[in-house]
């Protein structure tokens, strides 16, 4: 629906969420196997085998040896056979969901009102409550991924949509349990960043509660790491089916697995887990799935919707003018927001700027008629178990705008890092493309991959 530069950039994106999310999640499953150890410091402090541990640890200059461990791990487990991994990740979801409902029941009962006031912290009020969930939103993604494996479902057109609904039911009601329980147990002054229910509990004297949750978190921790990178070669292969990427990407052997695929985003995540701190990749991992999921938000009104016949191209003139008036909209709101006192001016401004972005959405929605083809499959006898999105375009349009309106939310240097990456990845497909001849004819490709050699 928008080319293939920009699925190249969605890809890109994507890859961010899997590549390195399952990296970042790899990197704080490292520094809370060396927080979990830490607490035995009073007890082994001066025994050599306790320093050696802890020399190999964390042996400093910014080198995670346990993140570096997990991660080779979860490859090895993977150029296995998605079977065994399989068998692997449903043990331990049901593990990590119990862990998750533990965790949040327990720290409920230990909320306290006296926390939870007051509800915005005044030193980083509104802003910095919209600033937070720019950076930790990549922490409350991953049921995407479903569609990534949605080709080994059983029903996929009826099964796919339902899995989607109910995990993100229960992923945002334990989320917000979570959240509120940590939050109303600590002070937030006292929460920890390494080992926020660990130490909560401990802060608490819950000791027994602190320990269940810090082997629970380094025993289901793993899991994420594994979920998330098996998404990628999936990711890779379909990009490459496509002669957008190098056909190694959709190399295939004997047994069905994508070894080779596998093992080069393996390395790659083994590499950033190894060696990058976490600080430096929430932000750029978060704005990257930003981007990606409003890509999908466009992608659903250019295939529902349709420009008018007598104005052609004015359906994607106003998709890029919506786009454009969210960007400025969410800069001038974060503004508003951050500073104590805003001037009529920029009040007028904001308004002004808020206002022509609902515009262009009711331009949208009133002068964008409906595709024939969706007329014509309504036409036709009915569906039954196929999902269509509801509210089009209100809905993805609403998506759109709060996307962006998180993005805008990031420093200068989270918006160079995030856009400088995306002009990577355009720069990439058009050397790609002069690189690669018969690019434009994916048939031939598609061929020519599973060609005996």
């Amino acid at each position: 629906t928008m080319g293939e530069c920009a699925a190249v950039v969605a890809g890109a994106c994507l890859t961010l969420e899997y590549t390195g999310s399952a990296s970042a999640v790899a990197r704080s499953w490292g520094d809370k196997v060396v927080a979990y150890i830490e607490t035995w410091e009073d007890e082994a402090s001066d025994d050599s085998w306790y320093r050696l541990l802890m020399f190999i640890l964390h042996p400093g200059l910014g080198i995670n040896t346990c993140a570096f461990l997990v991660s080779l791990g979860a490859v090895i487990l993977l150029l296995d056979g998605v079977k065994e991994s399989k068998n692997v990740t449903n043990f331990f979801s049901t593990l990590n969901v119990s862990l998750v409902f533990f965790m949040a029941t327990m720290s409920l009962i230990l909320a306290k009102r006296e926390n939870m006031v007051p509800f915005v912290p005044p030193e980083f009020g509104a802003g910095g409550v919209i600033r937070g969930a720019t950076s930790s939103f990549f922490g409350y993604i991953g049921f995407d991924e479903i569609c990534c494996i949605s080709g080994e479902a059983i029903n996929p057109s009826r099964d796919i949509p339902r899995a989607i609904i109910i995990t993100l039911m229960v992923v945002t009601s334990l989320y917000c349990a979570a959240s509120i329980g940590l939050a109303g147990m600590v002070p937030y002054q006292d929460i920890s960043e390494r080992s926020g229910f660990p130490d909560g509990f401990r802060y608490r004297g819950y000791y027994w509660a602190a320990e269940i949750t810090a082997i629970g978190e380094l025993t289901v921790l793993p899991l994420v790491v594994l979920v998330t990178i098996m998404a990628q070669p999936r990711l890779n292969y379909t990009m490459a089916m496509d002669g957008v990427l190098p056909a190694v990407f959709a190399e295939v052997d004997g047994e069905g697995n994508l070894k080779a695929g596998t093992k080069i985003a393996g390395i790659i995540m083994i590499a950033i887990a190894t060696l990058v701190p976490f600080a430096y990749l929430d932000d750029l991992i978060s704005s990257g799935i930003l981007i990606a999921f409003t890509i999908t938000d466009i992608s659903v009104i250019l295939v529902r919707q349709t420009s008018p016949q007598d104005n052609p191209g004015v359906l994607e003139r106003m998709l890029a003018a919506f786009v454009t008036a969210s960007l400025l909209s969410g800069f001038l709101l974060r503004s508003c927001l951050s500073i104590a006192r805003t001037g009529d001016g920029m009040r007028f401004v904001t308004l002004l700027s808020c206002a022509s972005t609902l515009f262009i959405g009711n331009r949208i929605r009133t002068h964008c008629p409906r595709t024939k083809e969706l007329l014509q499959w309504h036409s036709n006898e009915p569906h039954a178990g196929l999902f269509l999105t509801p509210c089009v375009p209100i809905l993805p349009l609403c998506g759109c705008f709060v996307n962006i309106y998180l993005i805008s939310q990031l420093e200068f240097t989270g918006l160079a890092a995030i856009f400088g990456y995306v002009g990577l990845a355009i720069g990439f497909y058009f050397y790609h493309q002069r690189k690669q001849p018969g690019a434009k004819d994916p048939p031939n490709r598609m061929i020519s991959l599973h060609e005996p050699k």
